[in-house]
């Protein structure tokens, strides 16, 4: 397996991807959506963050963090995200997906996918284009044809902010902004 490093920038802005393991679609069932925003809420009293965008859709979800000045401890936040939620699932009797002997080896539960996917963002041109792909993403997959119609997704409030229009990126057509992310294969 590589060993990859990951960058890591003192109040720095961070795109990620963060899948379920094995794609499962645990956040069709709203439970586990209000169970993940509980506990999203509670991570950022421990470590704050501003969220900058959000989408989740029901296997995985993107967003971009921005952290606070001289802090660089994504990782951290993850980390404690991804058991928190994970135990708190569980013990609500969520059904995880068949681990694997390594898996069990090392203690690892099988709701999440064990990696996610980062990328710093180091200019505004690079914010717009993941920020748009967030929003955008329920239309890629196909669950909606306007991000409007999405539910799970920071675009509602960016619309009330005059940030996007409500009938932003209606068609299945990328947003121009969005084929330079597109290509980068995130």
């Amino acid at each position: 397996m590589p060993n990859y490093r990951r960058y890591h920038v003192a109040g720095g802005t961070y795109f990620f991807t963060v899948k379920t393991e094995r794609n499962a679609p645990l956040f069709r069932d709203a439970a586990n959506v209000r169970l993940l925003g509980e506990v999203f809420r509670e991570m950022k009293n421990h470590w704050p963050l501003t969220i900058d965008a959000m989408v989740l859709l029901p296997d995985h979800l993107h967003t971009i963090w921005s952290l606070p000045s001289g802090d660089a401890q994504y990782p951290t936040r993850w980390a404690w995200l991804k058991k928190e939620f994970t135990r708190r699932f569980l013990a609500h009797g969520g059904k995880e997906q068949a681990r694997s002997r390594s898996r069990r080896r090392h203690r690892r539960r099988g709701v999440w996918q064990r990696r996610y996917w980062e990328h710093t963002i180091e200019e505004e041109q690079d914010f717009e284009a993941h920020f748009d792909y967030i929003h955008w993403n329920p239309v890629k997959h196909g669950y909606v044809k306007c991000p409007a119609d999405w539910p799970y997704s920071s675009f509602h409030r960016w619309v009330r902010n005059s940030v996007y229009p409500p009938n932003w990126a209606c068609s299945s057509v990328a947003p121009a902004s969005v084929t330079k992310v597109l290509d980068g294969g995130e």
